[in-house]
């Protein structure tokens, strides 16, 4: 049956049986209702806040934001709703399966911020503070203020180790400015989820979002396991390649030397560079392009977006859903190069994920199904960026470069693919034990992790706070975890759509041109809104619950 149809006999069905409702599903209607009425202008309001603070790091919007904020946290510190909402959950009255999905995501919304209002306020204040320090926070380097931009060229490009290091050192100063508050802020954190009776805030999230702590790391257990071997082996040709080009030994190299701040991103070791072929294009204009030929334009979006740097700009990258009514924007920083090219790609597929939900779902429904899934969806669409096909199209590669570069471009893909999981261990791990024990020596065990999960060489006789140069420690907390569940979600997905829409068994092919694609993404993901948990959801689309099998078949590849 037509998923919409479906939705839509469950609504009509709601409203026709209304007469012969339990009462409890009949309070809990007019509990929606109430509740919307208040936090649907509220949630706005605070999401418009957050993009004029992001786009200017102006105070006065950062103010609005942490009023705003607190405001709808304190909605959902409300006790005695809390109280209701649990009591029907616990008691089982509710059927209409709409309703029992409001419910879980009321009860999960309300379930954090049922802590003290002072100590709601100081972790809102606290947060925001640092929001703004990140933002607004350029560093020094030969006495030269640099954006993030500027660093990331540095490590790209430069050959000199002392220049390198220097780069990186800078790009580390943020940690210093900011560790102290996100470790006050760890703490603030902890506190409100143990008077709540959970054991740290980390055990708290997780429960929120609808994840198993033990399931999450027995899986990530199951990835090292996985990439250990591979990773090692891929590494040691990496090191080298990156020592002859620097012209330094493989054990003399360090942190600074693999083209980005935390390893995180594949160095570029292919002989053919895409970087000549992305110079003087326009980047948004070749991402309209694309989507618009898959039957996901998103030229609306673009036009509502912020797209290039300036002073006290936020220097990362964000999507954003406004008002769940199809005002939804991207952050970005376009310069016309590869890595923005992948970027845009990524944050349009955030924002096709919240474009194409369905309208008429309730306002509580209008949202994705999980942050995993919608990682999954920005994940798989940078992929075509490692396409040869899809390059030859979109930026015109000659056929002999084409030749070479598909011969390479898998070989790219698997190390990118290898290098973020063996990051995201320790993002994850580091995080966990941040929330364990706030007090240990942070420092060390950064590059503890670092070491053995990386395998990276710390700088010798180094004790700075690098880790609190990661954003996503202070502002995205308990999230970093889905940017890998999102890959494995993303290889999935892709064999789904390989093997029925597209009929091929390639790892990297080009979606362009293919509207089918957009229509398969559309109709079993994005419709659906939050009306299923994320897996049930996963398995309506791919037939199966989320697996670790795809992502690591798409490493054994043979190319």
């Amino acid at each position: 049956m037509n998923q919409r149809i479906y939705i839509m006999l469950l609504l009509l069905m709601g409203t026709s049986m209304s007469c012969i409702q339990q009462p409890d599903e009949n309070h809990l209607k007019k509990f929606i209702e109430q509740h919307t009425t208040t936090v649907e202008p509220l949630m706005r309001a605070l999401n418009l806040a957050n993009w004029k603070a992001s786009a200017t790091g102006e105070q006065r919007y950062y103010d609005e934001q942490a009023r705003l904020e607190l405001e709808l946290r304190l909605v959902y510190a409300n006790r005695r709703e809390f109280e209701q909402l649990k009591q029907w959950k616990e008691t089982g009255s509710i059927n209409d399966p709409l309703l029992q999905r409001q419910l879980t995501i009321l009860y999960n919304s309300y379930l954090p911020n049922q802590i003290d209002t002072t100590l709601l306020r100081q972790i809102v204040e606290k947060s925001t503070a640092i929001a703004n320090t990140f933002n607004t926070f350029r560093p020094l380097l030969d006495g030269k203020e640099v954006s993030d931009n500027e660093i990331d060229d540095i490590l790209r490009n430069e050959t000199n180790s002392l220049k390198r290091k220097k780069a990186w050192e800078a790009s580390k100063l943020v940690g210093r400015a900011v560790a102290k508050d996100v470790i006050d802020l760890v703490r603030l954190r902890n506190k409100a989820a143990q008077l709540l009776g959970f054991r740290n805030y980390y055990q708290m999230m997780l429960t929120a979002s609808e994840q198993n702590e033990e399931e999450l790391f027995a899986l990530f257990d199951e990835l090292d396991r996985l990439t250990e071997k591979p990773f090692l082996n891929e590494k040691q040709t990496l090191d080298r390649f990156l020592a002859h080009q620097y012209g330094i030994e493989p054990n003399e190299l360090r942190p600074w030397h693999y083209h980005d701040r935390f390893f995180q991103e594949a160095p570029r070791v292919s002989t053919v560079y895409l970087e000549p072929f992305f110079k003087g294009k326009s980047i948004d204009e070749l991402a309209r392009r694309f989507y618009r030929s898959i039957g996901l334009p998103v030229d609306d979006i673009l036009d509502r977006s912020d797209l290039y740097e300036r002073k006290g700009k936020y220097q990362h990258a964000f999507a954003t859903d406004i008002d769940r009514a199809g005002d939804v924007r991207i952050m970005v920083n376009i310069k016309d190069n590869e890595y923005w090219m992948s970027t845009v790609l990524h944050e349009c597929g955030h924002g096709v994920y919240s474009k194409y939900i369905d309208r008429t779902l309730p306002f509580l429904l209008r949202t994705e199904a999980h942050i995993l899934l919608t990682e999954a969806i920005a994940q798989l669409m940078e992929r075509q960026i490692h396409s040869t096909e899809w390059l030859t199209v979109m930026v015109n590669i000659p056929h002999q470069v084409s030749t070479k570069l598909r011969k390479e471009s898998y070989r790219q893909f698997r190390l990118k693919q290898l290098i973020f999981s063996r990051w995201s261990q320790v993002m994850v791990r580091f995080e966990r034990a941040l929330y364990e024990n706030p007090d240990q020596d942070l420092n060390m065990l950064w590059w503890n992790l670092v070491k053995r999960y990386q395998h990276l060489t710390p700088p010798e006789h180094r004790n700075e706070p690098d880790w609190a140069a990661k954003i996503h420690l202070a502002q995205v907390p308990v999230y970093y975890h889905n940017y890998l569940l999102g890959e494995l979600v993303a290889a999935q997905l892709h064999h789904t759509i390989a093997t029925t829409v597209l009929k091929t068994d390639e790892v990297l092919p080009s979606y362009y041109g293919n509207e089918d694609v957009g229509t398969f993404l559309r109709t079993h993901v994005f419709e659906y809104g939050a009306t299923h948990h994320w897996n049930t959801l996963l398995e309506k689309a791919t037939g199966e619950r989320l697996t670790a099998l795809y992502f690591a078949n798409d490493l054994e590849k043979k190319h």
